[in-house]
C-alpha cells in the first residue's frame, strides 16, 4: 500500500479494484460464538459496509480467518483521528447500528481485540486478484525507531519479495489517545504488522517454503528480527468475503 488502502469501494467491489489510502488503520479481530461466523459475514456485508462509509470511514476488507473458524477480522480506515471520530459517531449513533447492533453482538464472544494503526506503506496495486491475505502481527521490544523501519525495508521486505509474496501493507501502533472510548483498543502491545497477498493457501506455503530456504533470511535476517520482539509473531491467514473490497 502507498500510504494503506482506500478507495472508497462501490456497493458490490470489483474484483480489479483494492481500496485506498487511510492514515489510520484499526485492525479487528472478533472471536464468535462457534457456528455464528457466517451470520455475521452475511450481515456485515449486507449492511455495515456502505452504511459505515456513508458516516465517512472506509471498510478496508473483511475476511475469515482460516485458521480459527469462530474468529472474523476486519479493517477499516480513516484520513485521520479527527474523521476517525466523528464517522464513529455518526455510524454507532445512526440507524443502522441501531437497528442490527442486537443480531451483530449476539454472534460475538470477544470483540476486544481491536489495534489502532498507523499506515506506514499501502502498495497501491491496480491490478488486485482474488486470493488470501497474510497478516503479520509482530510486538515489538521498544516503540517504531526510523532504524526498525529502515532494517524491514532494507533487509526484511527485500527476502519477502524475492520468495515471491505481495507486501500490500505496513503499519504500525497509532499512539494518539483514542478519543472514541466506546470503543476500546489494545494498549498492551506496540505493534509492527505487515500484510501480503497470495493466490491461495497452497502458494503461501510455497513462498514460506522458498522463504527459509533462503540462508540470509533463515540465519541472518529472521534472527535479528525476532530479537526485536517480545514474542513470536502472530500469523493469521484471512480469506475475504464475498462482499469484501481488499481481495
Amino acid at each position: 500500500m502507498t500510504e494503506m488502502i482506500l478507495e472508497r469501494p462501490a456497493r458490490a467491489p470489483a474484483a480489479d479494484t483494492v481500496p485506498s489510502p487511510s492514515a489510520i488503520v484499526e485492525l479487528r479481530r472478533y472471536h464468535l460464538h462457534p457456528g455464528r461466523r457466517d451470520t455475521l459475514v452475511e450481515l456485515f456485508d449486507r449492511e455495515f459496509v456502505h452504511t459505515q462509509e456513508d458516516c465517512g470511514m472506509r471498510v478496508l476488507g473483511q475476511f475469515r480467518d482460516l485458521d480459527a473458524p469462530d474468529d472474523f477480522v476486519w479493517l477499516r480506515g480513516f484520513r485521520n483521528m479527527a474523521e476517525r471520530r466523528a464517522a464513529l459517531t455518526a455510524f454507532y449513533g445512526g440507524p443502522v447500528w441501531r437497528r442490527h447492533r442486537e443480531a451483530a453482538n449476539a454472534t460475538m464472544q470477544d470483540s476486544s481485540n481491536v489495534l489502532l494503526l498507523r499506515n506506514v506503506r499501502t502498495e497501491a496495486t491496480h491490478a488486485a486478484r482474488a486470493g488470501m491475505l497474510l497478516a503479520v502481527v509482530c510486538d515489538l521490544a521498544g516503540p517504531v525507531t526510523p532504524q526498525l523501519a529502515r532494517r524491514f525495508e532494507q533487509e526484511v521486505r527485500p527476502c519477502l519479495v524475492a520468495a515471491g509474496m505481495e507486501v500490500q501493507a505496513v503499519l504500525t501502533t497509532e499512539h494518539a489517545p483514542n478519543d472514541y472510548p466506546a470503543l476500546p483498543v489494545r494498549s498492551d502491545l506496540e505493534a509492527f504488522v505487515w500484510i501480503c497477498r497470495f493466490d491461495d493457501p497452497a502458494h503461501q506455503l510455497d513462498c514460506a517454503d522458498r522463504l527459509f530456504a533462503s540462508a540470509i533470511w533463515r540465519d541472518a535476517v529472521w534472527p535479528r528480527w525476532l530479537a526485536m520482539l517480545r514474542s513470536a509473531p502472530q500469523m493469521f491467514r484471512l480469506q475475504p468475503t464475498a462482499g469484501s473490497a481488499w481481495r
